[in-house]
């Protein structure tokens, strides 16, 4: 959580403090964003009990983050920068697909516990693969956790997708926000 406020937050800043309107973000084309709402729902929901112990719940992750993928690909033409958020997503669904649906973590990750997975979360160790893909990234603070090197991009790409799309007029792909030398 906290590792996407922070790029939203300084995408929004520095967005405004270079001329940008707050108004701009409403003429993005984006579609379906339901799309979006539904996919996090469906991955945060089945970390929680009783959803979090079912056998083959980890593949319902995956598909909301092919979901995701979908999703920001569909955008890349009409929203700038969008596809630094499939990229992290991508990362996140490499690192997922090669330890068999599950996302590994480190130990000290809330709710996993050696020997099992919670959702879609698996311990990691030396029989997980990728693990510098998982999420070992700590996140401190009380909206903290841990986070990926995927997480990491796609915050980052949020932030830039609100920067971009509050300097951007509407009907505008892209704006170069240091104007040419005379």
């Amino acid at each position: 959580m906290l590792l996407n406020l922070i790029p939203i937050g300084l995408g929004l800043v520095i967005g405004l403090t270079t001329g940008g309107k707050l108004g701009n973000l409403a003429h993005l084309r984006v579609r379906w964003v339901w799309v979006v709402f539904a996919a996090f729902i469906v991955r945060e929901a089945i970390v929680f009990r009783p959803l979090n112990r079912v056998d083959g719940v980890q593949y319902v992750y995956v598909a909301s983050e092919i979901l995701l993928i979908a999703w920001t690909i569909f955008h890349i033409r009409y929203v700038p920068a969008i596809w630094v958020v499939t990229a992290g997503s991508a990362l996140n669904l490499i690192v997922v697909l090669a330890n068999g649906g599950f996302m590994p973590v480190l130990a000290n990750h809330p709710g996993v516990f050696a020997g099992g997975h919670v959702g879609q979360y698996i311990l990691m160790g030396p029989s997980t693969n990728l693990n510098w893909l998982g999420d070992w990234i700590n996140i401190p603070g009380p909206l903290g956790g841990s986070g990926s090197p995927g997480d990491v991009v796609i915050a980052i790409g949020i932030g830039i997708v609100l920067l971009l799309g509050t300097v951007n007029e509407p009907g505008e792909t892209s704006r170069r926000i240091v104007s040419d030398p005379p």
